[in-house]
């Protein structure tokens, strides 16, 4: 066949992908997308793994309830762990006081008045808590649904020592209200605490997913998962390497207990720990992906953007990137 029918048949094909809506990737062949978007939804459902994304990804950006869902689509995420704010503004949260923008990745220390009209807000939260209807997280659900983004996971600031236990229960409640099955939180080091959060999350049915840093290690959340079957693993597999650790083994052992697990690229201790773009350091993410791929384990992969953004990027586009590199390994 002529060269030249080749690529008339290679334009007519691409031209009737582009027609039905259908994004081309650069660099995924003429004509051949990374992924098809079904009329416009996103879908990072990969060979029975799902990829998703803690929106505190997008820190950098606006994070309303319109903009995370308008994210989600661009990165094609199609789950994601849902920060508080985002949700809590959504069902009429009292507005927090303006704190100082994050830069290199962290938030500059808080003044004295700053710490002193953070500490009048969490007052009116615990208040506004205790009494909020479910209704608009009911409506959050439908509108990300709607879309085609499900909410697996929730993170609001309502599961700490000195929450009530009235914002606790809030906080498993608005989780289910919202389609998720967990409600995540950095492990508490005082195991009577994780007792609390335990039976209060056994009483809702809806799991605490406990996540850590460099403190973590392979026998970390033993206590915690003694102490309650509501009680689980939100796994830092990148945290973990730059601890010193391989995951493989830990996500083997523990994928009953895993809710959910970030992911993100990190050296090793040995290598000093960094957080780099993906590929670039030491985290095994494609096996960790092929060995939920092969094992069929049900938890989300979280995508969690920790690395600085390339000068012309933004975090969205970065997200993207991390959503076609978890595409490729598991052989999309």
């Amino acid at each position: 066949m002529a060269e030249h029918e080749i690529s008339r048949r290679q334009f007519l094909s691409a031209s009737a992908l582009l027609t039905a809506g259908v994004s081309l990737l650069p660099g995924t062949g003429f004509g051949f997308p990374a992924y098809i978007k079904n009329l416009g939804k996103p879908n990072s459902l990969f060979n029975g793994v799902q990829v998703g994304a803690i929106t505190y990804s997008w820190r950098s950006m606006p994070g309303t309830a319109e903009d995370i869902l308008k994210y989600c689509i661009e990165a094609n995420v199609s789950a994601i762990e849902l920060m508080g704010p985002t949700g809590e503004l959504f069902a009429g949260a009292p507005e927090g006081p303006k704190m100082p923008p994050w830069t290199g990745g962290k938030r500059p220390e808080l003044t004295d008045d700053q710490k002193a009209a953070q500490a009048e807000h969490l007052i009116k939260m615990a208040e506004w808590r205790a009494k909020v209807p479910m209704d608009k997280f009911v409506q959050l659900r439908k509108m990300y649904n709607d879309a085609g983004v499900s909410i697996y996971a929730f993170k609001p600031s309502a599961l700490g020592e000195k929450n009530t236990d009235q914002e606790v229960d809030y906080a498993f409640r608005a989780a289910k209200a919202l389609g998720a099955n967990q409600a995540t939180i950095e492990q508490p080091n005082d195991p009577a605490q994780t007792k609390r959060l335990g039976d209060i999350a056994a009483k809702n049915k809806v799991y605490v997913g406990y996540h850590g840093h460099t403190q973590q290690t392979p026998t970390w959340w033993d206590t915690a998962l003694s102490q309650s079957k509501y009680n689980a693993l939100n796994f830092d597999m990148g945290h973990y390497v730059a601890a010193g650790f391989d995951p493989i083994p830990l996500i083997e052992t523990k994928h009953d207990h895993i809710v959910s697990m970030h992911v993100k690229d990190r050296k090793n201790k040995e290598n000093g720990g960094a957080n780099v773009v993906w590929g670039q350091g030491d985290t095994p993410i494609t096996a960790a992906l092929e060995l939920m791929r092969a094992r069929k384990y049900k938890f989300p992969a979280t995508i969690e953007l920790e690395y600085e953004i390339p000068a012309g990027s933004d975090a969205v586009k970065e997200t993207a990137k991390c959503v076609e590199y978890a595409r490729k390994a598991l052989g999309a």
